[in-house]
């Protein structure tokens, strides 16, 4: 270990690029308001009863250069639950605007999250803290800023699972208990409780989003909208800073190009966003704001885990591509002013596209242990697979993974049934017409897998280095929150653990990669969530 990684909470350095290079909000008061011409407003964390910290990721720790000794500390609770800041800490809260289900928001910004400052560690990575849930700011609107516990666990295990999974994403660093209860209606029924309050630290290079170039736009206010993409260039695309207009292009090809990676590891694990609002998508490709996510266990491309898009189904699983498209082109929309060039702007949303599809391409090749994507050839494979897999409730992940145990050359019906029947919910209904179907596809994937000439081992191998064992599904997030608030923390460590290495088979863990249970398929939790925290 360097001395890089021994620095004590006060030794931490602060840069605070943001609020020094960018335009205030002149008002330090924290009542809800319009803010014009700013890009964000300073506020102090709102103080709580009794922080305990019940969970935290030491990697992310490391990529501060914290000491993991700081996380005993009574300091740490303190500071990541809001009570106290660290010199160098310069609080604020984004302003930005946003579609929200597709429908201009107008204002929007930093309700429930406060940024602390930008940490720069020993080789010279700069990376935001946010806490999310401590306290109202000028963006809350008529909500109280706060998070609960439910909302707390299932933002700080995703953020990481997602990470270990190779997806692009926001970290999660710590869990913090507040000690005080938070009124919630869970489902907007008319059903309010009280909740246990908890905040997260996320962790990003920025946590800019679509929304804070759309807020400027849609005032006209072009001064300022070049300052922000003036800054979020030189500060994040270092590579494309220049006084050479056609720098905007270029920076939306390349936020175009990163979107579209983000989407497609979100499509190759099973990842369901839930509110893919314009304001909900990172300027970086990375996968911010865990609100109402799931895990796509039974693989159908119609489902949402958002009650609050059940009827419309703008964000589910299928749709995910085509959505994140709408959304750059509302961010092309909003630069504009400054391009002032339709087919400069057009050409990245086309490079989009392209990416999509033959990213997409390449992924399910990938997954199915191929060397490469033919179209000629893999394309009726790909499209007959997606057709058997909903044939029957099929789980995504098991499939992928049994799929791989199935031989090249294995002829036996029986035991080529046998492997996948783990991934069907109703195993007894693969007989007739589904199950000859099914056995016509594995044939002709294994004449495919031939001319490949790759041994079983080498191509089990590069499936299993796509197709994840261990997700956080629905249900055992569920599990270790049921627990939690029982005070019971202990699952929330035992499944990080588990999802830290989630391509790798795990002895005695074997809990964790299984099928929902029956219990789990329209519970509360498991099977839809709202956006409420």
């Amino acid at each position: 270990m360097t001395e890089n990684l021994k620095r004590r909470l006060n030794e931490l350095e602060f840069d605070n690029r943001f609020v020094n290079e960018l335009p205030a909000d002149p008002d330090l008061s924290n009542g809800r308001r319009q803010v014009v011409g700013a890009c964000y407003s300073r506020v102090l964390p709102t103080p709580v009863v009794k922080p305990t910290l019940i969970a935290y990721a030491a990697e992310v720790g490391e990529l501060l250069d914290l000491n993991p000794e700081e996380f005993e500390s009574p300091e740490f609770p303190q500071i990541f639950g809001g009570n106290r800041l660290l010199e160098g800490m310069d609080p604020y809260a984004m302003c930005y605007g946003g579609h929200q289900f597709g429908n201009w928001a107008g204002q929007l910004g930093d309700g429930r999250a406060i940024n602390l400052g930008e940490v720069v560690n020993g080789a010279g990575d700069q990376w935001a803290l946010q806490l999310k849930g401590a306290g109202p700011t000028p963006y809350s609107r008529t909500a109280d800023g706060l998070a609960v516990l439910r909302s707390s666990i299932r933002e700080f295990l995703c953020s990481e699972a997602m990470y270990h999974l190779g997806v692009p994403t926001t970290r999660a660093l710590s869990l913090v208990l507040t000690g005080e209860q938070v009124m919630r209606d869970m489902l907007y029924d008319g059903n309010p409780k009280y909740e246990a309050g908890a905040v997260v630290c996320r962790v990003a290079p920025s946590f800019i989003r679509f929304g804070n170039f759309q807020i400027f736009a849609a005032r006209d206010d072009v001064e300022n909208l070049r300052r922000l993409c003036d800054f979020t260039i030189k500060d994040a695309f270092p590579h494309l800073h220049s006084d050479q207009p056609e720098k905007y292009s270029a920076w939306f090809e390349e936020v175009c190009k990163r979107t579209a990676e983000m989407v497609i590891h979100w499509m190759r694990v099973g990842f369901v966003h839930g509110v893919m609002n314009t304001d909900n998508m990172s300027i970086l490709g990375l996968t911010i704001d865990y609100g109402p996510y799931g895990w796509l266990e039974d693989y159908n491309p119609g489902w949402t885990p958002n009650t609050t898009d059940a009827a419309g189904k703008r964000y589910r699983f299928g749709n995910q591509p085509l959505v994140a498209h709408w959304n750059l082109y509302q961010l092309g929309n909003a630069i504009m002013p400054l391009v002032n060039d339709v087919e400069s702007l057009q050409r990245g949303l086309e490079i989009y596209l392209d990416r999509i599809e033959s990213g997409s391409s390449q992924m399910i090749a990938e997954k199915l242990g191929l060397l490469k994507y033919s179209a000629a050839s893999d394309e009726g494979l790909k499209k007959e697979l997606f057709e058997i897999l909903i044939l029957l409730e099929t789980d995504m992940t098991i499939f992928f993974r049994s799929l791989a145990e199935i031989g090249i050359n294995e002829q036996s019906e029986e035991k080529i049934i046998s492997i996948l029947s783990e991934a069907y919910y109703s195993p007894a209904l693969l007989v007739g017409e589904i199950r000859l179907r099914v056995l016509n596809w594995v044939r002709d994937y294994q004449c495919r897998l031939r001319t490949d000439g790759l041994s079983n081992e080498e191509r089990k191998a590069r499936m299993n280095r796509v197709n994840p064992k261990y997700v956080l599904r629905n249900y055992l997030a569920q599990l270790a929150i049921d627990r939690s608030e029982q005070g019971d923390h202990s699952m929330i460590g035992e499944l990080l653990d588990v999802l830290r290495n989630p391509y790798e088979e795990q002895d005695g863990k074997e809990a964790f990669a299984e099928k929902r249970p029956e219990w789990a398929r329209n519970r509360v939790g498991c099977s839809m969530l709202s956006c409420s925290s």
